[in-house]
């Protein structure tokens, strides 16, 4: 074997490890996009999570803001809705959907009223804030709220659903309670959604 021999061998080495690298490079910079263009937008970003300044919600009525395109009800509960809420908590196993809904708690959590609200900020008594989807189990409507129908909650117009105090369904074509969003207090007056 010669040192001319030697030589070729190195710089032919060199040549394929040269082309993988370029290839490899090349490669990356063509796909590289393609998975970029999966990562969700800014906008769908800013909308993951909202801030929502409950301090000027009185008890006994609600506010509705809009979240992943789609209506919440925050409901600032009186003593006497708490109370209402609570005394239904015994027909539990007799409604059609005896399954909390709620995305803050485990999926096997019950219908009760304490499972359906959010833990209230110091100060304030058990119970009083309900956030829930503002979007009917049957057919996507918005139900109306402040009383409206039956059981105290809500009623669906569309189809007649009607909906109690903490948004279970108790009468009409709707299958599932309201969903309840991920939701907390992070002060005392303001609620993250997402």
């Amino acid at each position: 074997m010669s040192h001319a021999d030697d030589h070729q061998g190195t710089r032919r080495d060199f040549l394929y490890y040269a082309t993988a690298g370029t290839g490899a490079v090349v490669t990356g910079a063509a796909v590289w996009p393609l998975v970029n263009q999966m990562n969700p937008s800014a906008d769908v970003q800013a909308l993951a999570s909202i801030r929502v300044d409950v301090a000027d919600v009185a008890p006994g009525t609600q506010l509705t803001v809009l979240w992943q395109g789609k209506p919440v009800f925050i409901r600032h509960r009186t003593g006497e809705e708490i109370q209402a809420a609570m005394a239904d908590d015994s027909i539990v196993d007799s409604l059609p959907d005896r399954d909390a809904r709620n995305e803050n708690l485990a999926a096997e959590a019950l219908a009760t009223d304490a499972n359906r609200t959010i833990p209230s900020p110091e100060g304030e008594g058990a119970g009083a804030w309900i956030v829930q989807m503002g979007v009917c189990t049957h057919l996507g409507c918005v139900p109306l709220g402040d009383g409206a129908g039956d059981f105290g909650g809500w009623f669906c117009p569309c189809h007649g659903s009607h909906y109690d105090l903490s948004g279970r369904i108790r009468k009409g074509p709707a299958p599932r309670n309201l969903e309840i969003p991920p939701a907390a207090f992070v002060d005392g007056s303001t609620i993250e959604l997402g």
